[in-house]
């Protein structure tokens, strides 16, 4: 299976940056507008709708239509690890539903001072 990774350097601190991903407005914020996501549902490990964090267990429910072609293309990602420590952090999400027949997301940070080091693979 190929593997993509993918290693950034944010300016803020670890705190702020594991804060942004810890809710889905993060990943509204980062997935480009030629995608076209929707966010159909968030539902968390308990069932209850739109949690205030992605703990492990949470399963989003979204679509996106690519540069506007085509049919929507539906997507359930499910929240499958999720610990953070005083340095590093991470969570790890699989693709329940969708495109492909297989998909694994582990996202790692890693404090660099103010900064932090996102790694995506």
């Amino acid at each position: 299976m190929p593997v993509y990774q993918r290693r950034t350097r944010i300016a803020a601190p670890l705190e702020r940056v594991w804060e942004f991903h810890s809710d889905v407005s993060g990943l509204e914020a980062l997935t480009p507008a030629w995608m076209r996501l929707d966010i159909e549902s968030v539902r968390g490990p308990d069932g209850d709708d739109d949690p205030d964090e992605l703990v492990a267990g949470t399963e989003i429910e979204m679509s996106m239509r690519p540069f506007g072609v085509g049919p929507r293309q539906r997507w359930t990602s499910r929240i499958l690890d999720r610990e953070a420590g005083e340095t590093t952090a991470w969570f790890r999400d699989d693709m329940v539903g969708g495109p492909f027949s297989r998909w694994v997301h582990t996202h790692r940070f890693v404090a660099d001072g103010d900064e932090t080091i996102v790694e995506d693979r």
